[in-house]
């Protein structure tokens, strides 16, 4: 009897462990509920130390046609970036592709004279200055804005995270091609490794100077 009992109890645990390892994300996707969402924090800066970093407002591709969600945070943008401009916070641009006129950007969020533009993918430190161009600042916070979220925005702030720096991320200053890819970069940029303890979620209205 205890034979039996044995072998039924190895035989539970051997089903089991199958189990556990037929399971992976393809059978589990749709079942996947989505985690709560962060908290939003309001924040205040000192605008000597923290850079507004603008990224990616490019003409072809921030329009109702190819990506509405990035026009939708076109006004939210130009408030933060005309707030932050006004109490002489630093501005730097980043781009993708050689762009140094700004001729393809949004004239309504583009550089002024004076405003330190770099050229890259989606990580702007790589193969670019910005990493030296924050230090010379004194910069020790960064407020990414632009597109694509799970670009730009995610691969950036995870950069300036990794280097030391603070992240405040506005989510209504950030677009992807739906709301997915959004939440998503929100979730990791407060949740990874080596993240969690220097990223804040925030929106443009809850930023103060």
């Amino acid at each position: 009897m205890k034979m039996m009992k044995r072998l039924v109890a190895a035989t539970a645990l051997a089903f089991a462990a199958t189990s556990v390892q037929a399971a992976d994300l393809s059978a589990e996707w749709a079942g996947i509920k989505a985690p709560d969402m962060p908290a939003l924090q309001k924040v205040t800066v000192d605008p000597k130390t923290t850079v507004l970093l603008v990224m990616d407002f490019m003409k072809a591709s921030c329009t109702e046609q190819a990506r509405p969600r990035c026009v939708a945070t076109v006004t939210p943008v130009k408030k933060l970036l005309a707030d932050a401009r006004a109490k002489g916070m630093h501005v730097v641009y980043a781009v993708t592709g050689n762009d140094p006129v700004m001729t393809n950007f949004l004239p309504e969020l583009a550089a002024q004279a004076g405003d330190p533009i770099v050229a890259a993918r989606a990580d702007k430190f790589l193969g670019t200055d910005l990493d030296k161009i924050f230090k010379d600042k004194g910069i020790k916070t960064v407020i990414p804005v632009g597109t694509a979220a799970n670009g730009a925005v995610l691969y950036t702030a995870t950069g300036a995270a990794f280097r030391n720096y603070d992240v405040l991320l506005p989510i209504d200053g950030m677009s992807g091609n739906n709301a997915w890819s959004e939440q998503i970069v929100a979730w990791q940029l407060v949740n990874g490794p080596g993240l969690a303890d220097r990223v804040k979620l925030t929106k443009t209205d809850m930023i103060s100077f």
